[in-house]
């Protein structure tokens, strides 16, 4: 018998479904008829390098959205909006592939960012406090994970302890300070455990790209399935984050990971 009402259990399987089994690579591999994760392992160093450093430029770009202007309204419908803004830039890297991801991977990463804050918003975050903030670039964290990865240390919760300390001391820090310093030690670890993850799904995304089927209009394609997977993520975050607001951490957790046996 669980202490959760009956609507939060069924949000809760929902998140579960989300947050256990995201599906990025399996529907990447379905578009192009090609394992992804073997695509992307074997990118060449030069791509890796390009990458790595799209990737740093867009999380980067993306804390600095999330701190200056989460906090205003957005409209009703933005949802759909932002699929479509991502689509658009994603089918330019379809295009022009990887030369062009130094510019699109940043404009579609806060694309995402902001419908992420959407969600975050719509479950009862307050984005005026740094850790809300912070979350919303979290997400793309919990989001970079790989079939291939080790399921005790790659699940939602093992994730998200991964992450606290570094959430935690980046907040303080910004709750006291107010400002991004460049550089600053604490933003500089958060923003290396994201990157980390988030640069296996980019790589992927890539990956799917750059085969010589996919062009333009795939390219817009392998861009909406992306967006689609971050908001999917987002909303099982933000709604186990809300349930744990409502009941308890530690009721939630018990009660996700009894649920996620069966899932």
């Amino acid at each position: 018998m669980s202490d959760l009402g009956e609507e939060d259990l069924v949000a809760l399987r929902s998140a579960i479904n989300a947050l256990e089994h995201p599906g990025l690579a399996a529907r990447l591999t379905d578009l192009i008829g090609k394992p992804i994760e073997l695509l992307g392992s074997a990118m060449p160093t030069s791509a890796s390098k390009v990458i790595a450093a799209s990737v740093s430029k867009a999380l980067e770009m993306a804390l600095q959205v999330a701190l200056l202007s989460l906090q205003h309204k957005s409209h009703a419908g933005s949802q759909v909006l932002h699929k479509a803004l991502a689509t658009a830039s994603g089918a330019a890297g379809g295009a022009f592939g990887l030369p062009t991801l130094p510019i699109e991977l940043p404009v579609s990463t806060i694309i995402m960012l902001r419908s992420i804050a959407d969600i975050a918003r719509s479950e009862g975050e307050d984005l005026s406090d740094p850790e809300s903030a912070l979350s919303c670039v979290e997400v793309f964290a919990l989001g970079g994970r790989t079939r291939s990865d080790d399921a005790s240390e790659s699940g939602y919760f093992a994730l998200r302890s991964l992450l606290a300390k570094s959430v935690t001391e980046a907040a303080r820090y910004l709750a006291n300070h107010g400002i991004v310093e460049k550089g600053a030690p604490v933003l500089v670890r958060f923003m290396a455990q994201v990157a980390a993850r988030f640069g296996v799904v980019v790589t992927e995304k890539v990956a799917a790209q750059s085969m010589p089927i996919i062009g333009a209009l795939g390219g817009a394609a392998v861009n909406y399935i992306f967006t689609e997977h971050f908001q999917a993520v987002a909303l099982g975050h933000f709604t186990v984050r809300r349930l744990e607001r409502a009941y308890g951490e530690s009721l939630v957790q018990t009660e996700y990971e009894r649920l996620a046996k069966g899932v």
